[in-house]
């Protein structure tokens, strides 16, 4: 999948109240084996032959799949590409929830890296989620300033 139109036309998995409640069961299992162990190991089941494949995977990898598990049995939809993945104007605005004239704006202002191809902008995601996290304390700080105003005012809503 290299781009995020082919991601578009992904149908997320149409889960059955069961198959939520064992992506939650799994979720739990995974999440409480990362408490005591360094690695854990996920024996898959087969049928016909009777031998049982084991994976072994690292704990960073285990919370990832039992993050993914517990939002799958939320119902939530899932997207996954890779932090290098480059963004246009309008799929970074639409991640942010930001109007495009905001984010170019905020791109030539230096706030946000870019590079061009040709006359077009690309941000990486990696620098686009870095940002959102910085907006997103910004913000914070704002709305804590706002409130200690409201306080030395005396004006309690």
């Amino acid at each position: 999948m290299r781009s995020l139109d082919h991601l578009h036309r992904v149908s997320p998995p149409l889960l059955s109240d069961e198959d939520k409640e064992l992506a939650k069961a799994a979720q739990r299992c995974i999440m409480a084996s990362l408490d005591h162990a360094r690695a854990a190991t996920i024996t898959l089941r087969t049928d016909e032959e009777g031998s049982s494949p084991v994976v072994e995977l690292p704990p960073a990898t285990l919370r990832l799949i039992g993050q993914l598990l517990g939002a799958l049995s939320e119902g939530h939809t899932i997207v996954l590409m890779p932090g290098t993945q480059e963004l246009t104007t309008v799929q970074a605005a639409h991640l942010l929830n930001v109007s495009r004239p905001f984010l170019i704006k905020e791109m030539e202002a230096g706030r946000l890296p870019y590079r061009k191809v040709g006359s077009h902008r690309r941000v990486a995601l990696d620098d686009l989620l870095a940002y959102a996290k910085e907006m997103r304390a910004r913000q914070r700080q704002a709305l804590e300033r706002l409130a200690e105003n409201e306080r030395e005012l005396g004006l309690d809503y």
